[in-house]
């Protein structure tokens, strides 16, 4: 029996070992993901010990810009089918927010609301942009709300897109996010990234998985190897399964800015019940919502869901 056990465990260790040297990633340099993923137009701003990673595109005459912030594990890229349209209007300022994209890990590690909050007020600052439009996505949205909640006199309209900021119950939840919460995986995770789970995490928040691609795949992928992201990743996500979320979602019902609320109705990660929620405690807001996407529809369909986005910016 005790001979069993020890070949078992022989068995197991050189499994491990075997899967970590066929998965093991190291870091890409920055000065390769940044002469792929940073061209014209992007540019670098340096705050708060970081390179921040962002796009100023569009007609500069506009004095309420809007700012697109992305979610977990994302980066400015996921807005790009957005700004294609929408920079043809009106002035579209997108970034990599820290812990993600080009902009990487946080000196401080901080990536409390509060902190994002903060930070993209000092952005903001930095650019000249005096008063705007903010919308997010997810972590993103979580971030625009709060923003809009402690600077409502610099925030015009709010859009919501598929949001966090409430408890929810997830019908699902991409591997990705859950290997990074469990104790000993999560430490392997830093240096091990198989690139099956993540393209797995993607179809996992797509209402129709036979949109992705492999260059999607990729940049989602690559991006991920930016010295620094994997553990941001990790750290966030294991603050998150311990703490949960800055509970302040009561605050929503004194919110007078003007909110676009979009949805997609297969998400699975935060389903559209938390949208109904949005609509029933914002007071001045528009909910669309789209049967066939996820729980990125800009990204997933950004041709269709961005002209709800023209509609609502077009009202005085």
């Amino acid at each position: 029996m005790k001979k069993s056990l020890k070949y078992f465990a022989l068995l197991l260790i050189l499994s491990v070992l075997a899967t970590g040297m066929f998965f093991w990633e190291n870091d890409i340099p920055f000065s390769i993901l940044k002469q792929k993923y940073a061209p014209k137009p992007s540019k670098f701003l340096e705050m708060d010990g970081l390179e921040v990673h962002y796009r100023d595109q569009g007609n500069q005459t506009d004095t309420l810009p809007l700012v697109l912030l992305h979610g977990t594990a994302a980066s400015l890229h996921t807005w790009e089918g957005w700004v294609e349209v929408l920079q043809k209007e009106r002035r579209v300022i997108t970034l990599d927010l820290p812990a993600y994209g080009l902009t990487g890990p946080h000196p401080d590690g901080d990536y409390s609301v509060s902190f994002y909050v903060d930070f993209i007020n000092d952005f903001l600052n930095r650019l000249g942009v005096k008063e705007g439009i903010i919308g997010g996505n997810s972590l993103g949205g979580y971030i625009a709300w709060n923003y809009a909640l402690k600077y409502p006199q610099k925030t015009k309209k709010l859009i919501l897109v598929d949001a966090a900021g409430y408890p929810i119950q997830s019908e699902s939840v991409p591997l990705a996010f859950q290997l990074a919460t469990l104790p000993f995986i999560k430490n392997i995770f830093k240096h091990i990234t198989p690139r099956p789970i993540l393209k797995k995490s993607i179809e996992n928040v797509y209402g129709e998985p036979s949109k992705i691609d492999e260059k999607l795949v990729d940049r989602y992928f690559e991006l991920s190897l930016r010295a620094g992201n994997r553990a941001a990743f990790i750290d966030r996500m294991s603050k998150f399964k311990r703490k949960g979320l800055d509970e302040n979602f009561e605050q929503l019902k004194n919110l007078q800015t003007p909110t676009l609320i979009i949805w997609g109705e297969k998400d699975l990660l935060i389903p559209i019940n938390v949208a109904y929620r949005f609509q029933k405690d914002l007071p001045v807001d528009t909910l669309i919502t789209f049967p066939k996407l996820g729980h990125v529809p800009q990204e997933e369909d950004p041709q269709e869901t961005v002209k709800s986005v023209l509609d609502f910016l077009r009202k005085n």
